[in-house]
């Protein structure tokens, strides 16, 4: 976000405090226009190219995730469902966010390189603006699949790190060997 130069509002401010204020570590943005999972980077590595395939140093991870979300979704994980622009079917309904368009400034950019929480984006169906009626049916095809995708908080590690009294230790840096991206406890 600052990195870029763009101006930020004043809400997106607000949630960006907030993200540092409160160690989450799981998010979902939910958008309309496509059947997709995109997972970060949504930025890519080379300004000048789109669909360049950009993956994090938690690459694994998001796929996972992206895939958790995806697979428990009715008409995404539907291998014979027509999709709405790109067809996402032999891609198992995930993509990494710029190798299918690149941008600056998401949220799960945002979230990966300045916060401890892995946010994916999920597309929840081919109308970007659906009427008001279609709303209940995109509800009941997206609410088994957030579940699951909710249940993958409990994945990895987890636990408190404490100092020899047991005391939690504030903004401690946690490395995993062979992933180049630490994360911190919370406050």
């Amino acid at each position: 976000f600052f990195a870029y130069g763009f101006q930020v509002a004043p809400e997106t401010k607000a949630v960006m405090k907030w993200l540092r204020s409160i160690p989450f570590v799981l998010s979902a943005s939910l958008h309309g226009g496509e059947l997709v999972v995109t997972y970060p980077y949504d930025y890519s590595r080379h300004p000048m190219e789109e669909k360049m395939f950009s993956p994090t140093p938690d690459e694994k991870m998001f796929k996972m995730l992206a895939k958790a979300y995806a697979d428990a979704h009715p008409v995404i994980s539907d291998r014979s469902e027509l999709r709405c622009g790109g067809n996402f079917v032999k891609r198992g309904g995930i993509i990494n966010g710029a190798e299918w368009y690149s941008f600056t400034g998401g949220m799960a950019d945002f979230n990966y390189l300045h916060t401890n929480c892995f946010e994916v984006t999920v597309e929840v169906g081919c109308e970007k603006f659906p009427l008001e009626e279609e709303l209940f049916t995109i509800w009941h095809e997206n609410r088994d699949a957030l579940l699951n995708y909710m249940e993958m908080v409990h994945r990895g590690i987890k636990g408190i790190v404490s100092d020899k009294f047991g005391n939690p230790i504030k903004n401690a840096r946690i490395s995993v060997r062979g992933i180049q991206h630490d994360v911190t406890t919370g406050n």
